[in-house]
């Protein structure tokens, strides 16, 4: 009952951005998204928090909640969850047995993400699920996730510049292409955009007529308390916030806002449910805090620019706080491995500082920018850098990390990177 061996076949075909093959595939399965009430989830970054939010708090409320996201971290059933719990390995792989006997002889071969979501959109029919949150691979428009009709909401958390050799050079066309899922009359939350980016969104919003919400962030009123105010009236609700960084003020209340619009559409969701949910939301591998060999290691994907800003600014935060506690300087190790395909330069330039510490390892089993490549780019960049050193995996990159001195350590690059690490750390 190999997964692996099962999806071995469609992973040769990578990305293919069009919804034909998927309708096909779903039409052989007799078309099961038809049955799933949904909310759609787009974005460059914060798309994953979201969606956690929300399938946290409507399973609270006592609803059949699915979920579906990607990637994964550690295990590919994390990808499909009912309230809150991961798909079993074997439903999972008889769902793929189902899915592969849906593809016709004459068919083209659909690719791995196409099969994984046609297999989530059996699941949640076949489990009736009352709502799923299903988050877009890539893009929006021609995501093999956009073939629901009529979505309950629809969400742009947020638009910058990822992803760009295959959705168009600016954030115009980045924008261009996640406004794709938008449906008539459907109601939008959209979080703060880039003014490029915001422009093509209300001009697809005014086109199709949608009821546009732009929710405040959230205001923060102790360390683990945050109050979100209504964008229906004046009310205002206080939530506890367990997932790190500022940007979680402006994700939460996003999920708030939908929230909010299910509720107007006779939703059961009471205050306490919100309340319990937010507290219970987990998304590991993001700003992640765990202990390695009795050391406190932050993990973060940080895979491209924007989200290394975010993790930028929650370490510059940690920085201080840990100085005036320390009355004594304290630097950042970096540990990090970074995809060939992603904007390195940029991410650079968001991370490093003057005398932080740099480790560069590969990304295994996936396509990885050259440690060595990015040791020469990070000390054009940075020059003034303390340490820059390349190191041929995570493990002997964090034992010098931790054995110099009390910096804080950072694990971050790629979520592939961190899922590698999260899963050999569960192994032993």
């Amino acid at each position: 009952m190999d997964i692996d061996s099962l999806l071995k076949p469609f992973q040769h075909f990578g990305v293919r951005l069009g919804l034909e093959s998927s309708q096909k595939l779903l039409a052989n399965l007799g078309n099961p998204h038809h049955r799933v009430p949904v909310i759609h989830v787009a974005g460059t970054n914060g798309k994953g928090s979201v969606c956690a939010y929300l399938s946290s708090v409507i399973t609270e409320a006592g609803y059949r909640t699915g979920r579906y996201i990607s990637p994964h971290l550690v295990d590919w059933t994390e990808r499909i969850c009912i309230n809150q719990q991961p798909i079993s390995s074997k439903e999972f792989y008889e769902l793929l047995l189902e899915v592969k006997a849906a593809i016709f002889p004459n068919d083209d071969l659909p690719t791995q993400f196409e099969v994984i979501t046609a297999a989530a959109w059996l699941y949640f029919a076949q489990q009736k699920v009352d709502v799923a949150v299903v988050e877009v691979g890539l893009g929006g428009r021609l995501d093999a996730t956009n073939v629901c009709e009529k979505p309950l909401v629809t969400i742009i958390t947020s638009i910058s510049r990822e992803h760009w050799q295959i959705l168009g050079p600016t954030v115009a066309d980045i924008a261009r292409e996640k406004a794709g899922i938008l449906k008539p009359g459907c109601p939008v939350v959209i979080g703060p955009l880039p003014p490029d980016a915001e422009q093509v969104v209300r001009s697809r919003i005014a086109e199709l007529e949608c009821p546009i919400f732009t929710p405040k962030p959230a205001d923060q009123i102790d360390p683990e308390w945050v109050e979100y105010q209504s964008v229906f009236d004046s009310k205002k609700i206080k939530y506890p916030l367990p997932l790190q960084g500022q940007i979680q003020l402006t994700n939460s209340a996003i999920a708030l806002c939908a929230l909010e619009i299910l509720q107007q559409n006779n939703w059961q969701i009471s205050e306490q449910a919100i309340i319990n949910g937010m507290g219970k939301t987990k998304w590991p591998g993001r700003m992640q805090w765990m202990t390695w060999k009795n050391h406190q290691l932050l993990l973060d994907g940080a895979h491209n620019p924007a989200a290394a800003q975010v993790l930028r600014n929650y370490v510059d935060v940690l920085l201080k706080t840990r100085e005036i506690d320390t009355q004594s300087k304290i630097g950042v190790t970096w540990v990090m491995g970074m995809l060939s395909t992603k904007d390195h330069q940029e991410i650079f330039q968001a991370l490093l500082r003057p005398n932080d510490q740099l480790y560069l390892v590969p990304v295994p089993d996936h396509s990885s920018a050259n440690p060595d490549e990015l040791a020469k780019l990070a000390n054009e960049i940075c020059p003034e850098l303390s340490v820059c050193n390349c190191f041929p995996d995570v493990t002997s990159a964090l034992e010098v990390a931790f054995s110099l001195k009390e910096d804080l350590v950072v694990l971050c690059g790629s979520l592939y990177l961190i899922g590698d690490f999260l899963k050999h750390s569960k192994i032993k």
